[in-house]
């Protein structure tokens, strides 16, 4: 069964090859939704197979699958199918070089399914190092002045991260030597953590941290997101949103699983309570006079990452099982509202929330799936992101982090306030003629047929089931909080 490990990294390189040598060939842009639909597939396969028998290990044991990198690969999986799927734009939009914008996407997702298939932290460290190569071409790929100075932010911001987080990597390999086997191997880290330098782990372990939060898009190390997501193409910043900073997440969550055995919860429950409410109060701060759509959404995903910096905080079967759904619920519907954001875009020609006016009456094939995951996001039930969060506060109330949950519940507040505002404003609002000018009909993308529409509601159908169904995913989330403890 090890094989499985093999299929996602080499699907996704002989996917992009052939993406590259057909790139002249506009139907090439599917390949990435096969490669997604791999993901997905095998990593739902992982998850039974390993709940069942144990971590599965390949290539002498740099790569190994336990419970938890198998439900975020079926993460990563379920999200990239909804953004590229529904992001498939319409055949007169797609450009010449179509092929090569897919083979960025097949890398794009092999390389992160590396980094969460990785078990040695330097290698998680390249993985996430190459998502910068590649999504930098992406988020520029429209060209423009705009587009190619987020992505030269990107790139010099990501790359600074990744340069902090290699000197942590350096400082916890060095942790090791008093365990006389100085490893990268999480597994080998969890074993020997008892045995590492104390001081080294305390240095190495913050600066691992406050690298990987770069691409995680939390506060203070976010100034790339905004830039970066309302630039790029709406599946680019779905991936982006819904997949790629969830695995930086993840990164995260074993470093502190290493550094906790180690030293104790505090200097990690410090760092990410307070990286935690300066997501939220950055977010607080932009939302209420944002004026463009899509940086309101970039600015919702530093939102929710702050609450899963909350979480992983807390610690805690409870608020650790309700990270790792909130990680599949908030890339289902941020994937889906990126989709429909592309399309506003597609119609109105501007990205400013105030030329959006009425879209449920003028179209309600963008306004309905735009109201109804705003609501997803603000954490309306049935939606799952509502279970998700009212789970984390809950357990961080529980846990005596009374003023910082309480202080979380405020922000939230205002957040909630800006995002309905603005999401109301453009599907329900009746403002005076906006600053930009609707594009001619002629000019407008057709409506999109049921197939294209197909893929959004079912991010945003499966986000609604799993807050009121999702209870056959108990064990598998148990499961996989036990994997950040060294086990199965």
């Amino acid at each position: 069964m090890s094989v499985l490990l093999w299929f996602p990294l080499i699907s996704a390189l002989l996917l992009a090859g052939l993406s590259y040598l057909l790139r002249a060939r506009s139907w090439t842009l599917w390949l990435p939704v096969a490669q997604s639909v791999a993901l997905l597939g095998t990593g739902s396969w992982l998850v039974v197979v390993v709940g069942r028998a144990g971590p599965l290990v390949a290539a002498g044991g740099l790569l190994r699958v336990d419970s938890l990198s198998a439900w975020l690969l079926t993460a990563v999986g379920a999200v990239a199918v909804v953004a590229l799927w529904g992001g498939v734009p319409h055949k007169a939009d797609r450009g010449a070089d179509i092929g090569s914008f897919a083979t960025l996407l097949c890398l794009f997702l092999g390389v992160m399914s590396l980094a969460l298939l990785a078990d040695n932290l330097g290698l998680v460290w390249v993985a996430l190092e190459a998502t910068t190569i590649t999504t930098a071409f992406l988020v520029g790929y429209r060209g423009g002045r705009h587009a190619l100075e987020a992505a030269w932010k990107y790139v010099v911001l990501g790359s600074v991260g990744v340069a902090i987080a290699f000197l942590g990597i350096v400082l916890l390999y060095a942790a090791g030597r008093g365990s006389g086997a100085p490893t990268l191997s999480w597994t080998a880290l969890l074993e020997q953590a008892p045995l590492l330098d104390p001081a080294l782990v305390k240095v190495g372990g913050a600066l691992a941290a406050l690298g990987f939060a770069t691409k995680a898009g939390l506060a203070p190390m976010h100034s790339w997101l905004p830039d970066a997501h309302s630039q790029a193409p709406a599946p680019v910043s779905g991936l982006m949103s819904g997949v790629l900073l969830s695995v930086a997440f993840y990164a995260i969550l074993r470093v502190q699983a290493v550094v906790d055995l180690a030293l104790g919860p505090s200097l990690m429950r410090t760092l990410l309570l307070s990286a935690g409410l300066l997501s939220l109060a950055v977010t607080a701060a932009l939302v209420v006079t944002q004026k463009d759509y899509k940086r309101l959404l970039a600015y919702s995903s530093i939102e929710h990452m702050g609450l899963l910096a909350l979480g992983a905080a807390t610690g805690g079967d409870l608020a650790l099982a309700a990270v790792l759904l909130h990680v599949l619920g908030h890339g289902l519907v941020k994937a889906s509202m990126f989709v429909v954001a592309g399309r506003i875009l597609g119609v109105v020609g501007g990205h400013r929330i105030d030329g959006v006016r009425n879209l449920l009456r003028t179209r309600p094939d963008l306004g309905a799936p735009l109201l109804l995951g705003g609501a997803a996001l603000l954490g309306f039930p049935p939606f799952v992101t509502f279970f998700t969060e009212v789970a984390i506060l809950l357990a961080g109330f529980g846990r005596g982090l009374v003023w910082q949950m309480g202080l979380a519940c405020l922000l939230l507040l205002v957040v909630f306030a800006g995002i309905a505002r603005h999401v109301l404003a453009m599907t329900v609002g009746t403002d005076a003629t906006p600053p930009v000018a609707p594009r001619s009909e002629a000019l407008m993308p057709d409506r999109p047929t049921w197939w294209r529409q197909l893929p959004v509601g079912l991010g945003l159908g499966t986000a609604a089931l799993l807050g009121v169904a999702g209870w056959p995913l108990a064990g598998t989330l148990t499961l996989a909080v036990a994997a950040l403890g060294g086990a199965r």
